[in-house]
């Protein structure tokens, strides 16, 4: 399994490195997960923490943010 700052750095990127956004974004998934929320990942899940499942969740491109614009350079 591949370092916690490889996955967030990837999970960034989904999210126009905006950590505030990210941070948001995987409290939201997580609870959503405590409370009974599949997994949409497709490996084992059972020993992973809710905010592990989240961050490989978003930099995976698994789940979409809502609200989240894209900026134009």
């Amino acid at each position: 399994m591949e370092r916690l700052e490889e996955r967030i750095s990837r999970a960034l990127k989904q999210v126009d490195n905006d950590r505030y956004i990210l941070a948001i974004a995987v409290g939201q998934r997580a609870d959503e997960l405590s409370k009974g929320a599949k997994p949409l990942l497709a490996q084992n899940t059972q020993k992973m923490k809710y905010t592990d499942i989240a961050i490989d969740e978003i930099a995976s491109g698994l789940l979409k943010i809502d609200g989240l614009v894209s900026k134009e350079k």
